[in-house]
């Protein structure tokens, strides 16, 4: 978040979540292993643009209770979902299950 704002970013508090958009935010969402509109880390998303967060909103939500109900390990279980999938040769982001139940909510994948 703090990065975010250092380069220009903006901030806004919505429903309990910091929501960060910004030029290098969105420089480094384009240029992920996977491009993002938007990622949520704890209780703050990341968005490309206003216009992303708007799209991703109900979606990023799902991720942060995530991280509510997981805490310091989400990210390694997600990522372990993520590569146990790809070793079996299936697609580590669409199938993870983290994902799935976020993109349940809604389709922001266009």
């Amino acid at each position: 978040m703090a990065i975010g704002l250092l380069f220009g970013g903006r901030i806004c508090r919505r429903e309990g979540v910091w929501e960060v958009h910004g030029p290098v935010v969105r420089w480094v969402l384009l240029h992920l292993w996977i491009p993002a509109k938007a990622i949520t880390i704890g209780h703050v998303v990341l968005g490309q643009d206003t216009e992303a967060l708007e799209v991703t909103r109900a979606h990023e939500r799902v991720h942060v209770r995530q991280y509510e109900r997981w805490g310091v390990f989400f990210v390694p279980v997600y990522l372990f979902c993520s590569l146990w999938l790809y070793i079996r040769g299936r697609d580590g982001y669409r199938e993870n299950p983290f994902e799935v139940e976020a993109y349940a909510v809604d389709d922001c994948r266009g």
